[in-house]
């Protein structure tokens, strides 16, 4: 029988660590084939972990010893948060997770920290302070847009910019909101719903609304983009898969002096026909390279979402993959056939 001791700094976040009902303990145990159990004495609490195999048992100890980490600066740890870490220690990246440790981004309304919960976000976090224009390109459920109005409130507060923009494409507006009753600003505020939601969690309702009337926050649809010179704003191009390359050309050409820019969207999902290219596609494949621009690809792995999310992603993947793999086939199939008859 094998056997290892993780200490931990106080009964509060054991108690963490073990989650309601012991939880977060009985998913580690259930990955590793282990026992643990809590343990306190005059020298402070202690976790043990039991199990037949070495190596288990070290993986196991591991998967704690992080949960543990993030459990001080967390009220509490989710169960995607739990299966993150014993797949990163499965993966032999446990070390990787020490920058999950780094200080909050900002601090909501309702002062709850916001933090980036995967390796991932970190690094998404970490671009887009270090580049003047940042992609985010991913499945649902990653923080790719949540993570940038945070770093865009962030950057509000502490006087880096004057000024926030949101924007997004409207590419249902002429369309299936024509109809719609309102003005324009009605017909769009579906569109930007998402962007709303993630402002009145960060600022608080009030504070939001004296932003826009002030006008250091604006949020429009992205052709109310051209023609402008954005100077000292962080600007947010959200769903920018729905851009049409000229679009996504355009919105890039407005940066101005001391601004940044974040670009974000899922390849997988844009809503424009068949027979169109995707700005976003096409502008990852042509600004790669580019000095201070940085292209940040998420993965299944960064959704921290429902559970289910995650494996809806796979599922979808692996769909595709099979028709992909159907369409070569058949194509190499009849350019057989051509070489044949020729």
């Amino acid at each position: 029988m094998e056997q290892k001791t993780v200490k931990i700094q106080s009964s509060e976040i054991t108690s963490r660590v073990f989650g309601s009902y012991d939880i977060n303990v009985r998913t580690v145990e259930k990955a590793f084939s282990v026992k643990v159990y809590n343990r306190s004495d005059e020298d402070g609490d202690a976790v043990m972990i039991n199990g037949e195999n070495e190596e288990s048992v070290a993986m196991a100890a591991d998967c704690i010893k992080y949960l543990a980490d993030m459990a001080r600066y967390n009220d509490s740890l989710s169960e995607q948060q739990v299966i993150y870490v014993i797949d990163m220690v499965r993966d032999g990246k446990q070390s990787e997770l020490a920058v999950l440790e780094q200080g909050c981004i900002c601090i909501t309304s309702q002062g709850k920290p916001i933090k980036a919960k995967t390796v991932g976000q970190r690094h998404y976090v970490d671009g887009i302070k270090k580049n003047t224009i940042v992609f985010g390109v991913g499945p649902a459920g990653t923080g790719k847009t949540f993570l940038a109005v945070a770093m865009a409130v962030k950057a509000l507060r502490e006087k880096q910019v004057t000024r926030i923009i949101l924007t997004r494409p409207a590419i249902e507006a002429g369309e299936k909101l024509g109809f719609l009753p309102g003005d324009l600003q009605s017909k769009i505020d579906p569109y930007l719903r998402p962007l709303y939601d993630a402002l009145f969690e960060m600022m608080g309702a009030e504070n939001y609304q004296r932003h826009i009337e002030k006008g250091t926050i604006e949020i429009a649809p992205l052709a109310y983009m051209r023609g402008r010179t954005l100077d000292d704003s962080f600007i947010i191009l959200d769903e920018a898969q729905n851009a049409k390359p000229e679009q996504m050309k355009m919105f890039l050409t407005r940066l101005g002096f001391n601004s940044k820019a974040v670009i974000t969207g899922d390849l997988t999902q844009t809503d424009l026909p068949s027979t169109q290219k995707s700005g976003l596609a096409e502008a990852v494949k042509i600004l790669g390279g580019v000095e201070d621009i940085l292209i940040h690809h998420f993965t299944d792995r960064d959704v921290v979402r429902h559970k289910l999310v995650q494996k809806i992603i796979l599922a979808y993947q692996k769909y595709e993959n099979e028709l992909a793999e159907k369409r070569d086939a058949r194509a190499k199939n009849n350019n057989q056939k051509k070489t044949n008859k020729n």
